[in-house]
């Protein structure tokens, strides 16, 4: 059992951490190695006429700070910095404007979209046909999921259900990975193997403690934010990696208010900077450039509904 002293040890050491972060990435506020860009014509044109930004000049754009490398505070913690910042700039620079971001938990951000308190949300959100009900999407990365194990763990690969056979998976519970590994347990049980052992934390620190202590074999999250405490923490390493729509693809896109007429605008203002080759810099910068998509797109085909 995990004690509460050995949770609180946790956390004490992941707050000592960010200064090995830093040496890996660019923490400090001032962030001269953003990308910028020069205002894009045909993106500020398809801006809709009928649209008004919250600040006049200004992109305000929610983003949920607790999820480095995609978004975290920086060194003077304050500053919002990470991959989708980085994507922020980007499209403000794009569309001639200002940017603003502001902090959001996760649960917040559809309803200050819809009200019009921000002007967009660029937080790691999931494109799913029941968001697009509400919200219109412009495209720009993959939605993945890592398989971490100990760094001197004798697991090599997971690609597929039989590679986790018998072996015990520390996830979050509720999340779309448990929902993932519970069909994946299914399918080896079917097929006459063991069932994959679901280990269920809500707090970051206790599935990570489950791994070091040796209860867990294998952990489960989004891709980007294993990658980062791979760098930190330098005990873990990655076997494998997951579409986080498994069986789907599932697209990572900029949400507007639906019909607003921001979104197309976004879209081709992200067409510009992955061809300019600026958007690889971004993802580059904060070690997610496997997560780069073919093409940004409007409203793409989005997880059903389940």
């Amino acid at each position: 059992m995990i004690t509460r002293r050995a949770a609180i040890a946790a956390a004490v050491f992941s707050l000592a951490a960010p200064a090995l972060a830093q040496s890996v990435y660019d923490l400090n506020p001032e962030q001269p190695g953003r990308p910028r860009v020069q205002p894009n014509p045909a993106a500020i044109t398809a801006i809709s006429k009928d649209f008004k930004f919250v600040e006049p000049g200004v992109f305000t754009v929610a983003t949920n700070a607790s999820t480095p490398p995609l978004a975290t505070y920086a060194t003077d913690s304050n500053t919002l910095v990470g991959a989708d910042p980085d994507v922020a700039q980007l499209i403000a620079d794009s569309l001639g404007l200002k940017l603003k971001l502001v902090p959001t938990p996760w649960a917040d951000w559809p309803l200050g979209v819809i009200s019009g308190k921000y002007d967009a949300a660029i937080s790691n959100i999931g494109v799913t046909e029941q968001r697009k009900e509400k919200f219109d999407f412009s495209s720009y990365r993959l939605g993945l999921h890592g398989f971490f194990v100990k760094a001197d763990s004798k697991v090599e690969k997971i690609a597929e259900p039989k590679d986790l056979a018998g072996l015990r998976v520390v996830l979050g519970a509720g999340t779309n990975q448990e929902r993932i590994l519970l069909e994946w347990s299914k399918q080896n049980v079917a097929g006459g193997l063991r069932p994959i052992e679901l280990i269920a934390f809500d707090d970051e620190a206790n599935r990570l403690l489950a791994l070091s202590s040796g209860r867990a074999d294998v952990i489960v999250q989004p891709h980007a934010q294993l990658l980062f405490i791979q760098q930190r923490d330098r005990n873990i390493r990655r076997v494998g990696v997951l579409s986080a729509g498994w069986p789907e693809r599932s697209d990572v896109a900029v949400a507007t208010r639906k019909g607003a007429g921001l979104a197309e605008a976004i879209t081709i203002a992200l067409d510009g900077v992955y061809r300019d080759g600026r958007f690889d810099a971004a993802l580059k910068r904060w070690g997610v450039e496997e997560e780069r998509l073919d093409k940004p797109q409007t409203n793409p085909p989005g997880l059903p509904k389940y």
